[in-house]
């Protein structure tokens, strides 16, 4: 008998991948979203255009029983748009209704089994502020202290899937997702997080130009290929793992050294000029150890040999016009 499985996020970067790869595996695919995927059709059998923050629109999406269900749908991007403080009520209110409207109809329909894709955003701030010993083990969530409000609303909806999970006999999978990349996400318009930021930068850049980086480029942070995101995903949702884990690489980088990287791949001498603009906290990296320890497995990919694919992609989309943004 077909496996079912929905995706909720479907239009997104990860969830469109995500898409592609359960029916690869067989699953006959729901995806729902706002939109369709910005650069490619969906792979998806049906497709479900509508607002998750409508519970008229996701009882229409969770209307029957689904093997997997998979919840990655929210208002989020990077650095432009989480920290800038003008998008806080809009992250805080979207995410949650979205996420209280899924459960709601997946506890009206029977549904049980649910992915639900946290962020590292959750992590306090104060752990974060050597960017060279960053302290991202899951255990060190509590006591609370994000440092955006889309850090606070992952972690007021991780309580709320836990709580399902104990009142309800739901059986969640939470990951704490860090920072992912690769083709097919946005890369501009001030949702991209920083390595779409730097590729779109450096490849409409001279051969001996000059980009612009947030801050000091000491601030370091680690960065997951979009298929080891998927891969980690769908091993998280069928283990028997009930605590929210890290999804993410653990090789730490700095954004400076993150953009020498990605120009020597584009073969230009680009210069970097250090100007104002959100950073976030000084440093972040996935501490993988409870993931490798639960599900016997851990993303290893190394970052260059993800930076390749997508840098050559965002190229592709800036040399057919789509560069306008600075």
């Amino acid at each position: 008998m077909t496996r079912t499985a929905l995706v909720c996020g479907a239009g997104g970067f990860i969830g469109s991948h995500l898409v592609t790869a359960l029916k690869a595996q067989g699953f006959r695919v729901r995806g729902a979203d706002l939109k369709h995927p910005e650069f490619g059709e969906t792979d998806a059998d049906d497709f479900i255009l509508g607002d998750l923050r409508d519970q008229s629109v996701v009882a229409q999406v969770i209307d029957q029983p689904f093997d997997e269900i998979y919840q990655l749908a929210a208002d989020m991007g990077g650095a432009g748009f989480v920290f800038v403080g003008q998008n806080d009520a809009d992250i805080m209110h979207n995410s949650a209704a979205i996420n209280i409207n899924v459960l709601s109809a997946c506890l009206n329909t029977g549904n049980r089994r649910i992915f639900y894709s946290s962020s590292a955003c959750i992590y306090p701030q104060e752990n974060q502020q050597d960017p060279d010993n960053p302290n991202c083990v899951e255990h060190s969530a509590y006591p609370a202290n994000p440092d955006s409000d889309y850090g606070w609303e992952k972690l007021f909806s991780e309580r709320l899937y836990q709580a399902f999970q104990r009142n309800h006999g739901f059986e969640c999978r939470i990951a704490r997702y860090h920072n992912i990349f690769g083709p097919l996400g946005t890369w501009q318009g001030g949702r991209e997080k920083a390595p779409a930021a730097l590729c779109r930068k450096i490849a409409m850049a001279d051969q001996d130009g000059t980009i612009d980086i947030w801050g000091d480029g000491r601030q370091t942070r680690s960065f997951l290929y979009v298929d080891e995101c998927v891969e980690g995903t769908i091993r998280l949702m069928r283990s028997e793992v009930v605590e929210p884990v890290n999804i993410g690489s653990d090789e730490l980088i700095s954004i400076s050294d993150l953009a020498v990287m990605i120009a020597k791949l584009a073969g230009k001498r680009i210069t970097h000029r250090y100007i104002d603009g959100p950073e976030g906290v000084r440093g972040r990296v996935s501490d993988n150890r409870m993931i490798a320890q639960r599900l016997g497995w851990a993303p290893a990919a190394r970052l260059q040999d993800g930076l390749r694919p997508t840098y050559d992609w965002i190229a592709a989309q800036v040399a057919d016009g789509g560069g306008d943004a600075a």
